[in-house]
């Protein structure tokens, strides 16, 4: 089978564990820029730091393809791998909590919007930041995934190892924490 952009990730995979070096830059091609911005936003926007995460990853699956299994979900097993590097930055800097940066929102940051939904887009950032600070490395991440990197329950629930209905009620409390520090936005 010849490699091309129309193969699943875990077709990819399976040509990238028989060593095919096609493939593993369809796949490069496909989740670098969405993992980039998954560790800009978890690492404190450090462009070193994100850019060092994930040339790390992406040597990972080159150097040990055969550590994903192709019978599952590249995607959640990805940003499996993310989170952990993340979680290991977070324990070399001694911080418990993430500094999440949310630069990097695309729905956050629309050109087109007028200057007073920038404005009221741009406060809601700097106070969501605020309230994200506050909240646990568990219920924060499973929040970053499900609403900025898109990834369904069952992505998340593999990515955090537990079931789709403690990422449901993670993402329940997280909003509803997220709503009683916010009222004022509640019209946006």
């Amino acid at each position: 089978m010849k490699p091309s952009a129309q193969l699943t990730d875990e077709q990819l995979m399976e040509l990238i564990i028989q060593r095919d070096k096609l493939a593993f830059s369809f796949l490069y091609d496909r989740y670098s820029g969405k993992l980039m911005g998954y560790f800009m936003k978890m690492l404190w926007n450090n462009r070193e730091q994100s850019e060092d995460l994930l040339q790390e990853l992406f040597l990972k699956i080159a150097r040990q393809p055969e550590l994903f299994d192709v019978s599952r979900s590249f995607k959640a097993w990805v940003y499996t791998v993310a989170n952990n590097l993340c979680k290991m930055e977070y324990r070399k800097a001694g911080r418990k909590g993430v500094s999440i940066s949310l630069d990097y929102a695309p729905e956050l940051a629309d050109k087109s919007a007028g200057i007073t939904e920038k404005l009221d887009k741009k406060a809601f950032t700097t106070k969501l930041k605020e309230v994200l600070q506050g909240i646990d490395e568990p219920h924060k991440s499973t929040f970053m995934l499900r609403y900025f990197e898109d990834l369904s329950l069952k992505e998340i629930s593999v990515i955090h190892n537990c079931s789709e209905g403690t990422v449901k009620s993670r993402l329940f409390y997280t909003l509803r924490k997220i709503a009683s520090r916010l009222p004022q936005f509640q019209h946006i």
